[in-house]
């Protein structure tokens, strides 16, 4: 696969990959971040992050995330941004691998909640590119900003299985 498009030089960003659409993309993110020299990390339930695999999780990057907490997870990303001087987080806004009608929009309420810009990052099977694209404008109508990011990659993309675009 190669890369195209410009990394963005940014202290701290959501990178939105899309579209998420087999078990593959897991790999081709780990893939790119250590090809790359990227330094980016992503969220996943506390509950994941047991022996043996909780250190490995939290070495390439794994946030746990408490799902239970007294802070919901907007708050927590929040903190972890404000903790951080460079902190990229990588999400990916379908929340399944199966195909949607529409994104999840906590990526957009963390990114409401903390100024932090929205990144996205395109899987383009037919060209075989991994496409680091654009900062999206956010107008802070979630409907409207979720429906113009889905819509984009719609038009733009194509997953590594793209029955689940």
């Amino acid at each position: 696969m190669k890369v195209g498009g410009t990394v963005p030089d940014v202290p701290k960003v959501i990178l939105i990959g899309t579209p998420h659409t087999s078990n593959w993309d897991l790999i081709l993110a780990m893939g790119m971040k250590y090809a790359l020299g990227l330094d980016y990390s992503w969220m996943m339930k506390k509950e994941a992050f047991f022996f043996p695999f909780g250190g490995m999780f939290k070495s390439m990057g794994g946030i746990p995330i408490d799902r239970k907490a007294a802070k919901n997870v907007v708050e927590q990303m929040g903190d972890w941004f404000n903790a951080n001087e460079k902190a990229w987080i990588g999400i990916t806004p379908s929340g399944t691998r199966t195909k949607v009608g529409a994104y999840k929009k906590g990526y957009l309420r963390i990114a409401y909640a903390t100024g932090v810009p929205i990144f996205l990052v395109g899987v383009d099977k037919t060209s075989k590119t991994l496409v680091f694209d654009r900062f999206m404008e956010l107008t802070g109508d979630i409907e409207a900003d979720n429906d113009q990011i889905r819509n984009f990659v719609r038009n733009h993309y194509t997953g590594l299985k793209p029955k689940n675009n």
